[in-house]
C-alpha cells in the first residue's frame, strides 16, 4: 500500500500590491514639500523652473504646479523708478532746498517792494514814504506827519486810505511775520495821555496796526506792534530835518530765511525812493 505524500504547510505571503500607490503618495508629498519650500526660499524665476520640471515629470506638463496659472505675472520694471534710484541723478540736499526757498522769498519781497514803490510814486508820496529791502526784512517807512497830528496817536482820515492800500498788498503774502513799530525824536513829551515817548510810539504803532487789520484777509497772529521811543533813530536828532526823519512808523515784513552772506550790499541795491 503506497503512502500518501505529506505536504508541509507553508506560510501565505501578504499582498504587497499596496506598496506601489504608497510610494507614489510619498513621492507626491515630497514634491509638495519641495514646492512649498521653493515658494518660501527661492526667487520667482527659480520657482517657475522647478514647477515646470515637476509638472512635466508628474502630470505631463499641466496640473496644479503650472506656475503661470497660480501666481500673477510680475509687472515690468518702471523706468521712472530706475531713474529715481539711479546714482547718476543726485538727490536734492537740505542746503539746496533752503537755497531755492530763499530765492523764491527774494522774488516775493522784490515783487512786493515794486508794488509799494509804484504806489508811492503814483500818489506823490515820495517825501513821506520809502521802502528798503535788506538781508532780514522789507521795511516800509512812513513819516509821522503823514499819519498823525503832532503829539497824538489818532490816525488822520487821509492816512487810512494809505493803510488800507498797504494792507491790500500785504494780504498777497500771508505767510510773513509783520512788525509795526513806532519811533519818535528825542524831544521829551509829557502830557496827560502820554507821559513819555515810549507811550506815544507804542500807541501809534498799535493804532496804525489796527487799521491794517481791518482787512479780514490778514491774520492778526502774524502781527506785532512795538514802541521804540527815541531809541532807534535813523538820523541826527540835533537838526529839525533829522528829528523829522526819526518821527516815523515802520511796517517790517520779516524774512523767513535769512542769510546775510547771500544778500551782501542788498540795501544799496534795493533802497526805495
Amino acid at each position: 500500500m503506497s503512502k500518501k505524500t505529506r505536504h508541509e504547510p507553508h506560510e501565505e505571503h501578504a499582498d504587497e500590491s499596496w506598496l506601489l500607490p504608497y510610494a507614489d503618495l510619498l513621492t507626491l508629498l515630497l514634491a509638495l514639500f519641495l514646492v512649498l519650500y521653493a515658494m518660501s526660499a527661492t526667487d520667482a524665476r527659480k520657482f517657475q523652473e522647478m514647477s515646470e520640471a515637476f509638472s512635466v515629470a508628474l502630470t505631463g506638463g499641466t496640473g496644479v504646479l503650472d506656475y503661470s496659472k497660480t501666481l500673477p505675472s510680475e509687472d515690468p520694471p518702471n523706468v521712472n523708478d530706475h531713474k529715481a534710484s539711479s546714482p547718476n541723478v543726485p538727490a536734492t540736499t537740505p542746503d539746496q532746498r533752503r537755497a531755492e526757498l530763499m530765492r523764491q522769498e527774494q522774488e516775493d519781497l522784490e515783487k512786493l517792494k515794486k508794488q509799494l514803490d509804484n504806489y508811492i510814486k503814483n500818489n506823490g508820496l515820495t517825501s513821506e514814504l520809502s521802502t528798503k529791502l535788506n538781508h532780514s526784512q522789507l521795511v516800509i517807512t512812513i513819516r509821522d506827519n503823514a499819519l498823525f497830528p503832532s503829539g497824538e496817536a489818532v490816525v488822520k482820515p487821509e492816512a487810512r486810505k494809505l493803510a488800507k492800500a498797504i494792507s491790500q498788498m500785504l494780504h498777497k503774502f500771508p505767510d510773513y511775520e509783520i512788525i509795526v513799530s513806532g519811533h519818535t525824536d528825542n524831544v521829551p513829551i509829557a502830557n496827560s495821555r502820554y507821559p513819555s515817548n515810549w507811550d506815544l510810539s507804542s500807541d501809534r504803532a498799535l493804532q496804525f496796526m489796527k487799521i491794517l487789520l481791518t482787512n479780514s484777509a490778514l491774520d492778526p497772529k502774524r502781527f506785532m506792534p512795538i514802541g521804540y521811543g527815541e531809541y532807534h533813530p535813523i538820523a541826527d536828532n540835533k537838526t529839525e530835518a533829522g528829528r523829522a526823519k526819526n518821527r516815523r512808523v515802520e511796517v517790517s515784513i520779516i524774512r523767513k530765511y535769512q542769510d546775510s552772506a547771500t544778500f551782501t550790499n542788498v540795501e544799496d541795491v534795493t533802497d526805495g525812493n
